[in-house]
Formats: structure tokens, C-alpha cells, sequence
């Protein structure tokens, strides 16, 4: 049987949300000038789950800011979560075959006619192209363990502290999708420059998620200090 808080979770959270997923897909699909599926699918869930993961760092220091309780685990923040991640493990399951068809390892290592450029004994690659695509590695597998533990039962099994712990790997994930997303779009991309609206769409989601967490930490900080304040 399905309980009341899930049923109102996937009316209110979940139908919403993967609706408004399906639509940016086929929105960003359908008017990209690009000549295959497999490029249309990567560059589709890119920005969705950007936009997303960007919306998950916004819900605590909004209610911060609106002086209302910041719990450890919210409903809300869980599922924009758990769509973010989603979308971030489609966009990285589809990436792998979008530069190197059937070659996803060149993603990481120099392939044999690269050596030149690797460092004796050391294949992995140090260029710009390796590094956006091991940010995106990293991001995805710490995805996956966030999106693994994004339930009561983890909460319950691993305890407030530990959970909260993992939960906040989720700022480094950020961190890394914007590296891979810019270096993608000022470096790795040449011959397929963005357009501005897109670049734009990244640097406000970083701009916005920042300055939120600035604001978020002054907020708390007071909060705290007002705290202290009335108990001595």
C-alpha cells in the first residue's frame, strides 16, 4: 500500500517534476541543430539537470532567509534531488557515446596515436578534455551514492549525522558539474559553440546557487548568534 505522505509526494513532487523534465528534454531536443540522437539526448539532459541540481542548493537558505524551520531531510528538496540526479545519470550514460563512438574509455585515457602528449607511464589524460570528463565522472558516481541514500530507510540506517554527512557531497557535486559544464562550453566545444542563452543559463545557476549560500550563511550565523544571545 502506498502511504499518504508518498501519495502526495508523487502528485505534488513527482508528476510535476518529471513533467517538467519531459518537456525541457523535448524542447531542447527537438530545436537543437544537431545531426543525431545521441548528441540531441547529452546536450537535453545537461541543462535540466544543472538547472535542477542548482534548485537543491536554493531550498535551505531560502528558508533561512525566510526565518522558517531548515529540517535535516525535506520532502521537496529530496525529490528535486532525486530528479537531478536523474537527469544527471542520463546525461552521463548518453555522454559516453557522443565524442568517441564506442570508445568511451579515450574519454579518459590517451588513445595510442595521443601517447605523445601522456607522461611516461601515466596514459591518463591531463588535457582539458580529460579534465571536464573526469569532474563529470566523479560528480556522476557521487550522484549515484546521494541518489542511493535518498530515502527514510538511509536516514534511519545511517543515522542524522552520517546521512546529513554524505547528503553534503552534494556542494561538490556542484562544484563539479560547473567545471565540466564551462569547460565543455568555452573549451572542449570548439567546434560547436554555444549559444549565449545557454552559457547564460549556466552562470546563473552558479551566480544564483553562490549567492544564495552567501546569504544562507549570513542568515544562519545570526540566527545563532541571536540564539546565544537570549540564552545567556
Amino acid at each position: 500500500m502506498i502511504s499518504n505522505r508518498l501519495r502526495k509526494r508523487i502528485l505534488r513532487h513527482h508528476l510535476p517534476l518529471a513533467a517538467g523534465c519531459a518537456v525541457a528534454f523535448a524542447a531542447l531536443y527537438f530545436t537543437r541543430p544537431y545531426p543525431d540522437w545521441v548528441m540531441r539526448s547529452s546536450f537535453s539532459t545537461a541543462y535540466p539537470a544543472t538547472v535542477l541540481l542548482a534548485v537543491t542548493l536554493l531550498l535551505g537558505p531560502w528558508n533561512l532567509l525566510r526565518r522558517q524551520s531548515n529540517p535535516v531531510s525535506s520532502d521537496l528538496r529530496r525529490d528535486i534531488g532525486i530528479w537531478a540526479g536523474i537527469m544527471s545519470v542520463l546525461h552521463a550514460g548518453v555522454g559516453q557515446c557522443v565524442h568517441l563512438r564506442g570508445r568511451p574509455w579515450l574519454y579518459y585515457v590517451y588513445s595510442a596515436k595521443e601517447r605523445h602528449h601522456s607522461l611516461p607511464g601515466f596514459p591518463l589524460r591531463h588535457d582539458l578534455f580529460g579534465a571536464a570528463n573526469d569532474t563529470g565522472l566523479v560528480a556522476t558516481l557521487l550522484v549515484i551514492a546521494l541518489l542511493a541514500t535518498s530515502s527514510d530507510l538511509a536516514l534511519r540506517k545511517m543515522g542524522t549525522p552520517g546521512w546529513k554527512k554524505l547528503q553534503r557531497w552534494n556542494y561538490a557535486v556542484f562544484a563539479l558539474v560547473a567545471f565540466h559544464g564551462f569547460a565543455y562550453q568555452f573549451g572542449v566545444e570548439k567546434l560547436q559553440k554555444q549559444h549565449l542563452g545557454f552559457v547564460l543559463t549556466m552562470v546563473l545557476c552558479v551566480a544564483v546557487a553562490l549567492v544564495m549560500q552567501g546569504l544562507g550563511f549570513v542568515a544562519r550565523r545570526r540566527r545563532d548568534a541571536h540564539r546565544q544571545r537570549a540564552i545567556a
